[in-house]
């Protein structure tokens, strides 16, 4: 109920001419490496908001975050130079907290290279790659990984053995133990199960733009079969363009494919506004418009990484997480205003419409700013 809600405030936030760029934190991402009785783990983050001191357990946009919003906007405006600067000063107050296990005895970890992109404004996020290296004592047969609390959601992967492990953590968890000789990569179910929240977090609460696409097929009609046929046009397209784009087969830029979806998400609203049901080309529109979003969740596997021993197992769960978010979306946005309001004869004319003038105002917007900032 609160995620849908936020939503239909931010529609009239931007109706009346405000910003609406949401400022979102990534997961963090660790590729760790043990060989020759040495510990290397590379970090690829958002640095500025572990130097902010921000709470990323709970943070899903630094603008709203409860401590470190203004020191945040301050580090995004500094270039690669002053931030490594910041963050060498820093590093144990910012990342104190990640710990390396040898069996039972602590890794001692050292600071590397820090690599960092060149400003690219500040509303957009920028990654940072960090280097953490460290001796493991003779004879180590299985290393673990502990994430501070407050460091938000940490993809793992190992690196250099067959059959590799990877899994996600949570801020204050702690991984297994896992093999250096590698033969912990997750059974085909455990994938399955594994990315199923991935995809979920996706679309709620991270995936804005996906969940006012929803809406815009959610407010052109209440009743069951338009909504159906929307859905399941949707559900076809992304699922087919999901599987290409995570094999390899279709590769798409970003900058192509962003102003699209910002583009596909004015279309449906506008649509919304100008016919009064299911027309029949609205079916093959949505289904086109779908082939675009996934490639969109395409490129959110990419940085996550598919574990190769199971990836249709992994990649089978990601998309049922992402169904499952598309499904909770309509059951909050019903709830929310369907249920009370779907059949009052002012129902259209008063909520449906002008929500519907408020998401494409959004999808106007973010395709200008997606093609020229």
């Amino acid at each position: 109920m609160r995620q849908v809600l936020r939503i239909l405030a931010m529609v009239w936030v931007v109706a009346l001419g405000l910003p609406a760029k949401a400022h979102e934190i990534n997961p963090t991402i660790a590729d760790l490496t043990v060989a020759d009785g040495r510990a290397d783990l590379v970090l690829r983050l958002n640095l500025e908001s572990f130097l902010a001191g921000m709470d990323l357990d709970v943070t899903e946009d630094t603008l709203e975050a409860e401590v470190g919003a203004e020191e945040y906007e301050a580090l995004r405006a500094l270039g690669p130079d002053a931030l490594a600067e910041r963050f060498n000063e820093g590093f144990d107050q910012s990342l104190g907290a990640l710990v390396l296990w040898a069996d039972n005895s602590r890794v001692p970890l050292r600071l590397g290279a820090v690599e960092i992109e060149d400003a690219i404004g500040v509303e957009l996020p920028r990654t940072s790659v960090i280097g953490l290296s460290g001796e493991v004592p003779e004879g180590t047969r299985a290393v673990s990984l502990e994430w501070g609390k407050g460091y938000g959601l940490l993809i793992l992967r190992q690196q250099g053995v067959e059959d590799p492990y990877t899994g996600t953590l949570n801020g204050g968890e702690r991984s297994p133990s896992i093999s250096v000789l590698g033969g912990d990569q997750l059974s085909g179910w455990q994938s399955f199960l594994a990315y199923i929240p991935v995809g979920f977090d996706h679309i709620l609460p991270k995936g804005l733009d996906h969940i006012l696409f929803v809406l815009g097929l959610f407010f052109l009609s209440l009743r069951i079969g338009p909504l159906l046929w929307q859905v399941s046009a949707f559900t076809l397209a992304h699922t087919v363009t999901l599987a290409l784009g995570a094999l390899g087969w279709v590769v798409v830029p970003a900058s192509i494919v962003e102003p699209l979806i910002a583009a596909s998400i004015t279309y449906v609203a506008v649509e919304n506004i100008l016919s009064k049901g299911l027309t029949r080309w609205r079916p093959v529109v949505v289904f086109l418009f779908g082939l675009l979003h996934g490639l969109g969740f395409a490129s959110v596997l990419g940085d996550f990484g598919l574990p190769e021993g199971t990836f249709v197992a992994a990649l089978l769960g990601f998309n049922v997480g992402v169904e499952l978010g598309q499904l909770c979306v309509i059951a909050l946005a019903f709830l929310a205003v369907g249920l009370w309001f779907g059949q009052k004869t002012w129902y259209r004319a008063r909520i449906a419409v002008p929500a519907s003038c408020g998401i494409a105002l959004i999808g106007a917007y973010w395709c200008v700013e997606r093609v020229f900032f």
